[in-house]
């Protein structure tokens, strides 16, 4: 029996766009003679849908995309993702459904158990929890059809869910397992979903069909790799990262083969992030029908990263690039944004600060008189710069990229309605240390962000001679503190504990639990690590930290 595997990029609510792809992509593995099409979760309607799985119209739509995939359904199984009704008085309105499509009907449903309410996920607000598990028989194969979190059980019980679909349907004594699935991308995610997929495959001692989404949804990055387990846990296939991809595969007899020789990745961890975050802003601009980008160009690291990754992601015929000197800007650092603009052949204007600033010092004068030049004062540069950047957003119709990158966004080390200003924070969740390591790599094959951009100390520039390091400890001390308070979740007594400076951790862990307020409104960041700020990490305003 062959068996596609199709890995595709859906887009939420484009029920015509979805629906065509999910059709040509069945008409392509009947073409290469697929008897089964697997798809992923929720590809109907598409994933995360959030709220809208509470419309009518846009469940209506999901029905109606599943008739109309159904009828395409002609000798072949399909297995696809779907919201679909609880019928059932109790409970919530909704089950996260694989639902098995063929000659027009649906022969089989299998509802997800085990519904994740952690980080990104919020599945529990919209659908109800399966408690039932039985196995899907198809052309005398017995199939353990189970959806992403419900191969994810722990045999340390350290999870908090009640029951174990994977137990239940393994009594059944399947033939072959299948699970859908919309795993989000992060730097360390890939090992740990093999893990745990070679478990369950260890625990049936039967091969595994794993299809995953790919493609971005603001925050959130799917990174693909869906694969093809034998008994042994061998991959025997694995589709492309980052991209739609549909292969074949052969089963019968408890056996998964394939044409195609499977390599083992040797994918360095930076050049992963390179490419999520390529895919998360290509996938934010085109399903967003945004067309072109706007951003302030320094000539510092974090702006010229930016400006690197949307002309790659975007085309330099798509991305503006502003220079906003002030009085305190360097030559040096106009000259490496002037670089890095033919580096990248966009366009670029210059804007000079000074008149405005000064007005505004001006204007502000009777009310500070009598007070030193400091914060105010430097952040008055920064608000100039992200009115201008919104006046040129407003007026062509450009989207302002954001260039925080997370180590400022941790301490509060950016300025309201400044320079955190932005429609999408592309390097957010990069930390400074890691954003080096990024911009090197971006120059693995040419210069393209200019070497004296990487190699000077970073400066703000908003006071004569300033540095990043007048405020802040190194950024590679910096980044490990951090580290260990945001993704590990450690107290400042356990980080202290690790070897750690205690004044250090206890400034750095206050400016973190300060700048709550100045995330909460911060631009949504492309998540690539395992604990971003945003929807992943759910921070009370005013409290008292420990």
């Amino acid at each position: 029996m062959k068996i596609a595997l199709a890995q595709l990029n859906y887009h939420i609510g484009n029920f015509s766009s979805n629906t065509s792809k999910i059709i040509a992509a069945i008409e392509k593995a009947k073409a290469q003679q697929a008897q089964i099409i697997v798809f992923s979760e929720l590809a109907i309607g598409g994933y995360p849908a959030k709220d809208l799985l509470q419309n009518a119209a846009f469940l209506n739509n999901c029905h109606d995309s599943l008739t109309v995939i159904a009828s395409h359904c002609q000798d072949i199984l399909c297995i696809i993702g779907a919201p679909i009704p609880n019928t059932d008085s109790e409970g919530k309105a909704l089950y996260n459904a694989a639902v098995c499509l063929e000659n027009g009907k649906i022969i089989h449903v299998s509802k997800k158990g085990l519904l994740p309410d952690y980080d990104v996920f919020d599945e529990y607000r919209y659908f109800e929890p399966n408690r039932q598990f039985t196995c899907l028989t198809y052309k005398n194969t017995k199939i353990a059809l189970t959806i992403c979190e419900d191969l994810w059980d722990d045999d340390q019980g350290n999870n908090s869910y009640v029951g174990d679909p994977m137990q239940e349907l393994l009594q059944e004594n399947p033939d072959l397992l299948i699970n859908i699935a919309a795993s989000p991308f992060s730097y360390s995610h890939y090992q740990d979903r093999l893990a745990v997929l070679r478990s369950q495959v260890a625990k049936a001692q039967r091969p595994l069909i794993y299809v995953n989404q790919v493609g971005a949804h603001m925050d959130i990055i799917f990174d693909g790799r869906s694969l093809a387990m034998d008994e042994n846990g061998a991959i025997c296939c694995e589709l492309k990262k980052f991209e739609e991809d549909l292969q074949i595969v052969d089963y019968s007899n408890q056996t998964i083969q394939s044409t195609i020789t499977y390599t083992a990745p040797q994918d360095l961890e930076i050049a992963l992030i390179h490419e999520a975050l390529l895919l998360g802003l290509r996938d934010y601009f085109r399903k967003s029908g945004f067309k072109k980008a706007v951003l302030g160009l320094s000539g510092g690291l974090d702006s010229a990263l930016v400006a690197a990754l949307a002309c790659e992601a975007l085309g330099a015929e798509n991305v503006l690039a502003i220079l906003l000197p002030s009085i305190y800007s360097s030559d040096h650092s106009i000259q490496d944004a002037l670089d890095l603009v033919k580096n990248t052949n966009c366009a670029h204007h210059i804007i000079p600060i000074k008149d405005i600033t000064q007005a505004f010092e001006t204007t502000l004068a009777p009310f500070f008189e009598g007070q030193q030049p400091g914060i105010a004062e430097e952040n008055i540069q920064a608000r100039t710069r992200g009115t201008l950047l919104m006046a040129i957003s407003n007026k062509f119709g450009h989207i302002v990229l954001n260039t925080s990158n997370k180590s400022e966004a941790a301490v509060g080390y950016g300025t309201l309605y400044g320079d955190m200003a932005g429609s999408i924070s592309v390097i957010g969740d990069v930390y400074k240390s890691k954003a080096y390591e990024l911009a090197r790599y971006i120059n693995r094959n040419q210069e393209i962000i200019p070497v004296n951009t990487i190699d000077k100390a970073p400066s703000a520039e908003l006071r004569p001679d300033q540095k990043d390091s007048d405020s802040l400890p190194p950024y590679d001390l910096l980044d490990q503190i951090l580290f260990q308070y945001i993704e590990k979740q450690k107290s400042k007594e356990e980080i202290i504990a690790l070897g750690f400076d205690e004044s250090t951790v206890e400034r750095i862990t206050k400016l973190v639990n300060n700048a709550e307020f100045k995330r909460f409104q911060a631009p949504p960041i492309l998540r690539i690590s395992p604990k971003a700020f945003g929807p992943g990490r759910s921070m009370p305003l005013v409290a008292v930290y420990q």
